[in-house]
């Protein structure tokens, strides 16, 4: 018996879960539904599936369906299905805004059915990395930045590209967010294109995370401080660096037995990163995320697994957002000289 899946959506999105999808052993890619009939024929005939114009027509030829609209169509694409009791995987975001997030959430629990949000970055093999580790962390620093791309530009760069690192820190933290600061620059159109966050959770940890769209590279890093190691992490190469606490207290008990005069006088003859003990984090490239992700789905769909990303994920990680954007809006470029504040500092 195979599991049957509808992909919602022909976009760049929608052709990559396609090809997934219709490559997944024991997976069937029943169809694509897009209000574009070129586009769904497209996609269909190269996947070799039907293609349908309305959400609600896919509803009884599936076991699940794909959610790979533009966000603010999330919650009528998802509606037939959820109203079905059929689980829906949904890109992120899971919706433009807290409330129709909530919506979602309120259909899946009425009929039963399984919402996993498309963090897909959870998959990214040197996050899964990360998680071997058991570290509570005390500071996050994360940086996402690459070139604009001319796509999501209905949106900022907050629910564009800094949610993938929300989630992420909300994952790692494990605690709730008590307080936000954070500024943002508005500089080709009229959402912010680069931002800066700093959260407060109440654990004591602390993250500071940074996006932009206008870079004329692309970097995707996080680091990771603990009391029981540090991890540095390339999400892009897929590559990171471990230093583990215990595996140096013999450098450490030297630095900390040495007194200012006799430090300065090491740093003539003694390499630091020699002295320092670290390992390459071990990462596992062998399974690209959207496959990992798509597998993870199956699951909660035939064997009940819960969602690797839950539908609440999904909406912690819109409900952050959104403190972020209300404190760049009240964010005072001037102090109180002024009443400039928001994004758009550079238009006043």
């Amino acid at each position: 018996m195979s599991f049957r899946v509808a992909v919602v959506g022909a976009g760049r999105m929608g052709k990559l879960h396609a090809r997934v999808l219709s490559e997944l052993s024991g997976a069937q890619l029943v169809c694509v539904v897009d209000s574009n009939a070129a586009a769904a024929e497209a996609l269909a005939k190269q996947r070799g599936c039907t293609a349908l114009a309305d959400p609600a027509q896919a509803v009884a030829l599936c076991d699940a369906a794909v959610i790979a609209v533009p966000t603010k169509f999330h919650l009528d694409a998802a509606r037939p299905f959820l109203q079905a009791g059929k689980s829906v995987l949904i890109e992120k975001p899971l919706a433009p805004d807290v409330a129709t997030a909530r919506e979602i959430i309120e259909l899946a629990n009425q009929s039963g059915a399984r919402v996993q949000v498309g963090h897909t970055e959870r998959f990214n093999p040197a996050v899964l990395s990360i998680n071997q580790y058991a570290v509570a962390p005390k500071f996050i620093q994360a940086d996402r930045i690459s070139p604009f791309t001319f796509r999501s530009a209905d949106v900022g760069v907050v629910l564009d590209m800094m949610i993938h690192d929300i989630d992420l820190v909300l994952t790692f933290a494990a605690s709730d967010v008590v307080d936000v600061h954070a500024i943002g620059v508005a500089v080709i159109g009229k959402h912010e294109d680069i931002c800066n966050a700093r959260l407060q959770f109440a654990n004591g940890c602390v993250a500071n995370i940074t996006a932009s769209r206008l870079a004329v590279k692309t970097e995707r890093k996080m680091r990771i401080f603990s009391e029981q190691a540090y991890l540095s992490v390339d999400f892009a190469k897929k590559t990171g660096v471990v230093i583990e606490k215990h595996d140096n207290l013999d450098l450490l008990q030297m630095a900390r037995e040495l007194d200012v005069t006799d430090l300065a006088e090491l740093a003539a003859s003694v390499d630091y990163t020699k002295l320092l003990k670290f390992e390459q984090l071990t990462v596992d490239d062998s399974t690209e995320p959207l496959r990992r992700q798509a597998e993870a789905f199956r699951k909660t769909v035939e064997e009940g697994a819960a969602p690797t990303v839950s539908a609440q994920a999904g909406l912690a990680a819109i409900e952050t957002a959104y403190q972020i954007l209300d404190a760049i809006a009240k964010h005072h470029w001037d102090g109180n000289a002024t009443n400039r504040t928001g994004s758009d500092v550079l238009k006043k």
